[in-house]
C-alpha cells in the first residue's frame, strides 16, 4: 500500500464518495502489455485504491485489422502478474456493436451527423496552411452541406460548430479547446466500417458508469471531442487526470510501433518494473 498513499500525496483524492468511484483500463490488443501501457494500467490503479473505487478492465478490440493473435489474453495474463486485476467483468467491444450502433441513429435523426466523401489526401490538399498538414488533420467541412455530385460516403462525422470546451484536468489544470480549429468535424463512423474511437469511449464510458479516466496525456488532446459527445448524448462527464507518457530514447512516445517490447512476467521482472513504473509517476 506503500505506493497508494504515494498516490495520495501526489493526486489527492477529490470529494467522490468512496463507493462512487469507477475507473478503467482500456488497452488495444494490437499486441501484448507493455512499459508505457502498464505506467497508464498502474496510474488508473493506484487512483481506484486511494479512492477506495472500482478499477475495470475494458479491452478496445474493434479495431479488427489491427488485432493480434492471443494479445488480448496476454494482455489480462500480465496485467494479472503486476497485481492489476480488474474488479468487475472485463467488457470487450466487439460484442457491443448494437450499442454504438444505437447511439450513432440517434445522433442521425438528430441532424447532428453527416456523410463525409473525402479522402485523407483531399482532406490534406484543402489545408491552407502546410505546417498544419501533421498527422491530425482539422477537417474543413468540405462535405458539410452535403455530398459532391457523384461521390458516396465514406465516413460519418459530427457536428460541432462553433463549440469550445473549457475542463479542469487534475493534472494539467484548466483547458480549453476551440473543437473547429483543433479537429474540426470529426469522424464516427470510420471509412472501413469500423466505429471511431472516439464514439466508442463515449458510449463505454457511460454504460459502465465511469466516474474518473486516467490515461496518458497523449490522449488530453482528444479530451474535448469526448466531452462534446458527451454533452450532445446527455451522458456524465468523468473527471479526467492525465499522466506524462514514458518517452523512447529518441523522445517519442513508446508504442508497439517503435519497437516497445513485452513485459517481464517474472517475479524479479515484476518487481524490477513496478519500481520503474513508479518513479516515472512520482519522479
Amino acid at each position: 500500500m506503500e505506493l497508494v498513499q504515494e498516490w495520495r500525496r501526489h493526486h489527492p483524492p477529490g470529494a467522490t464518495q468512496d463507493a462512487a468511484y469507477i475507473g478503467r483500463f482500456a488497452p488495444s490488443p494490437t499486441g501484448p502489455l507493455h512499459f508505457g501501457s502498464l505506467v497508464a494500467a498502474l496510474a488508473g490503479w493506484l487512483d481506484a485504491r486511494a479512492h477506495h473505487g472500482k478499477w475495470l478492465v475494458r479491452l478496445e478490440d474493434i479495431d479488427a485489422p489491427r488485432e493480434a493473435p492471443g494479445a488480448a489474453e496476454a494482455i489480462v495474463a500480465a496485467l494479472k502478474a503486476y497485481g492489476l486485476i480488474s474488479d468487475g467483468p472485463m467488457l470487450r467491444q466487439s460484442a457491443r456493436h448494437a450499442l454504438y450502433r444505437a447511439v450513432f441513429m440517434r445522433l442521425k435523426d438528430a441532424g447532428l451527423i453527416y456523410p463525409c466523401g473525402c479522402t485523407r489526401r483531399e482532406i490534406a490538399d484543402s489545408v491552407v496552411h502546410p505546417g498544419q498538414r501533421g498527422r491530425d488533420l482539422v477537417y474543413p467541412g468540405i462535405c458539410r452541406d452535403g455530398l459532391r455530385a457523384g461521390r458516396q460516403a465514406r465516413a460519418w462525422r459530427v457536428r460541432v460548430g462553433d463549440a469550445r470546451i473549457w475542463f479542469e484536468d487534475r493534472a494539467a489544470g484548466a483547458i480549453s479547446q476551440d473543437l473547429a480549429g483543433a479537429a474540426g468535424d470529426f469522424v464516427l463512423l470510420r471509412a472501413d466500417g469500423q466505429w471511431a474511437y472516439q464514439l466508442a469511449v463515449v458510449v463505454d464510458d457511460a454504460e459502465q458508469g465511469v466516474t474518473h479516466v486516467v490515461r496518458g496525456a497523449d490522449l488530453l488532446d482528444s479530451t474535448a471531442r469526448q466531452i462534446y459527445l458527451q454533452r450532445r448524448l446527455g451522458l456524465p462527464q468523468p473527471k479526467y487526470l492525465h499522466v506524462p507518457v514514458v518517452t523512447n530514447a529518441a523522445g517519442e512516445k513508446l508504442s508497439k510501433q517503435n519497437g516497445a517490447v513485452a513485459l517481464d512476467t517474472t517475479p524479479a521482472g515484476v518487481k524490477q518494473t513496478l519500481a520503474l513504473a513508479a518513479r516515472h509517476l512520482f519522479g
